[in-house]
């Protein structure tokens, strides 16, 4: 019988190639310290002075929660698609429905990185290259008016729109190469990204330009005469750590690559927590320079807020009034952007590919091309994506987004104590310390607190929104799973379920408590929703 080892070099030509290491899936997720652009002047913008600590608190979460996924993500070395992929294999000896809502929400909170990047990278462009008045900035279709969501909410055509198209379509034709290729590109790309990012981080603390007064007190508001900890300011507070989380917490993405890794029992570990360790630095000097830097004042000037001019503003903390540099650090950071983007695509169209041969997407969806690629599902994204370039507020697409993603978090974190019992003598490549699945466990119920309360900070529609999108994954399972399959899983599905010797889906060894988990998650999300108001 081969080993782990052996088998992981062997290619599979028919689908993904294992073609990677963990330095190289290192890469592949390099991208995520830059999500930190996508949110960072929202939430400084709305919640105050606090901003700093709340990146702090979700990037430590983030690191937390990573040890149940690096555990589980071991389980399934053929498997790609990331930990929704792997934690819905402990679901489904529970519900059908549940399983499958894991993967859907997960691919709902990845695939947006690709519209918002896109838009905010074309909007560094445009803020560096065209002169304020011009009239490309002024050019605007609207399409349909979204009101009903979220006030002066539309889908329109406008400049920033068609670039972010040309940039989506840039970033297709590198993934379209495959794994390997594309990480390749992704190792030049992060040099290029991670680089200018301490830079941001380091230089305004080193020239002395943080000031102390603009970091505290630590209270959320904006208002220094009315900012309080009291209902209001708490909401807001837990408003900045939901939004938070969205992209602190997306360095998970590193194990999406499972089964392209050569020795997937060494690489994956490796892999998540060196993502992780990078997240926390750049997650911890970025926003404590910014915030320091700007002080309650300097974010309220234009473009801060929905982070058009975010890139203007940190080129500027590094230097000043010295136009080259300020040129320089934006480029840097368009390609932080593009970077993103790219993570995001690897990611997202593989939990597509992965959703697909397990039978909880559409079967096309399960295709890859001769270098490996999923293609379909990587169109698939694109042509999603192309959609949400059109709307009018990306900061509400983000929102909606992390309802998605806090959703798969909580049933992640609770599939990790549940394969412990369903598939005890499973074999792990690495098993984590049984108090950090415990540690997850709580950060759940942390989590759905925070989709309930953080949730109102971001627009009336947000959560009922986020429902919605959620639901939509019932029609599509259900064709699938009885229309397309006849009300059969695919072979390959089962097989990865005989991991721990217990492929009878009807054994459900952890009895009622993943049931009572998810009454008690809905309940702490309909009361922190009620009582956190602003």
């Amino acid at each position: 019988m081969a080993s782990t080892t052996d088998q992981a070099i062997l290619p599979d030509s028919a689908g993904l190639h294992r073609a990677i290491g963990w330095k190289d899936a290192f890469w592949m997720a390099s991208g995520v310290p830059a999500l930190v652009l996508f949110s960072i002047g929202g939430i400084a913008a709305t919640v105050g002075n606090p901003s700093w600590v709340i990146w702090i608190l979700s990037v430590s979460f983030g690191f937390l929660q990573a040890f149940v996924y690096a555990e589980i993500a071991g389980l399934f070395p053929s498997k790609s698609g990331g930990a929704s992929v792997y934690g819905a294999a402990a679901w489904i000896r529970y519900s059908k429905i549940v399983a499958p809502l894991s993967v859907w929400c997960n691919w709902l909170a990845w695939t947006p990185v690709l519209a918002i990047g896109g838009g905010l990278a074309a909007g560094y462009l445009l803020t560096a290259l065209v002169p304020e008045g011009a009239a490309i900035l002024d050019f605007r279709i609207t399409l349909i008016n979204l009101d009903f969501l979220k006030d002066d909410l539309s889908l329109r055509i406008d400049a920033v729109s068609i670039i972010g198209t040309i940039i989506l379509l840039i970033v297709f034709a590198i993934q379209h190469k495959g794994i390997s290729a594309a990480a390749k590109v992704q190792t030049i790309l992060g040099l290029a990204v991670l680089i200018p990012l301490l830079i941001v981080g380091i230089v305004p603390l080193v020239s002395g330009n943080v000031m102390a007064e603009n970091l505290t007190p630590v209270v959320p508001g904006l208002d220094p005469v009315t900012r309080a900890w009291d209902i209001e300011g708490t909401t807001l507070f837990l408003g900045g750590l939901f939004i938070a989380a969205w992209s602190a917490y997306a360095f998970e993405t590193a194990i999406c690559y499972t089964s392209e890794f050569r020795d997937p029992s060494r690489d994956t570990v490796r892999a998540i927590l060196a993502a992780g360790a990078a997240c926390i630095l750049i997650y911890t000097l970025v926003p404590l320079a910014f915030q320091g830097f700007l002080g309650v004042d300097g974010l309220l000037q234009p473009g801060v807020e929905d982070g058009s001019a975010i890139a203007k503003v940190m080129a500027t903390m590094v230097g000043g009034d010295n136009v080259f540099i300020v040129r320089l650090i934006t480029v840097m950071l368009f390609f932080a952007l593009t970077l993103a983007i790219m993570t995001s695509m690897a990611g997202s169209s593989r939990t597509l590919f992965q959703g697909s041969v397990d039978g909880w997407l559409p079967k096309f969806l399960s295709h890859a091309n001769e270098h490996g690629a999923p293609t379909r599902a990587m169109w698939t994204d694109l042509a999603f994506n192309l959609v949400l370039l059109m709307m009018s507020d990306y900061l509400f697409v983000l929102a909606v987004s992390n309802c998605c993603y806090l959703v798969f978090n909580f049933l992640n974190l609770h599939s990790g104590w549940i394969h412990r019992i369903d598939n005890k003598n499973a074999h792990r490549p690495w098993r984590a310390p049984t108090v950090m699945l415990w540690i997850g466990g709580g950060l759940s119920f942390i989590n759905a607190a925070l989709l309930g309360a953080g949730s109102n900070v971001w627009g009336k529609g947000t959560l009922m929104t986020a429902v919605v999108v959620i639901a939509l994954i019932l029609p599509v399972f259900f064709y699938r799973h009885y229309v397309t399959d006849k009300g059969k899983f695919p072979e390959k599905m089962l097989d990865d379920l005989k991991i721990g010797g217990n492929p009878d889906l009807s054994v459900r060894k952890a009895g009622i408590r993943p049931y009572l988990v998810i009454a008690a998650g809905i309940a702490v999300v309909v009361i922190s929703n009620m009582i956190f108001k602003i």
